[in-house]
């Protein structure tokens, strides 16, 4: 009987692991997959005339879209080049419908 009591507690041990394992990608790595996807996505199809937000908080509306980089006016006279990884987001697709449950 004893060997059998040790099989079966390895057996708990390893079940408590995949549950962990389990409990620890469904909570953090597949959602964060998610959003990178999303993210991913949004760069790809930002276009001209899409308000957008740097990751250094500047806002603008884009004016150039080339594979990489990104003509961003954010002011009368003011255009910058940004790089589309450094897009945090687009202005318009979100953020107008929190504006509106403040």
């Amino acid at each position: 009987m004893v060997p059998r009591e040790g099989a079966s507690a390895g057996m708990v041990f390893l079940l408590n692991i995949a549950a962990f394992v389990a409990i620890f990608y469904f909570l953090l790595i597949r959602p964060q997959r998610q959003e990178a996807k999303r993210h991913q996505e949004m760069l790809a199809s930002l276009k001209k005339g899409d308000e957008i937000v740097t990751s250094g908080g500047i806002i603008g509306t884009v004016v150039h879209a080339a594979d990489d980089r990104l003509t961003v006016k954010s002011g009368d006279n003011t255009r910058f080049v940004v790089q589309r990884a450094r897009v945090a987001g687009r202005m318009n697709d979100g953020d107008k419908s929190d504006d509106g449950k403040k």
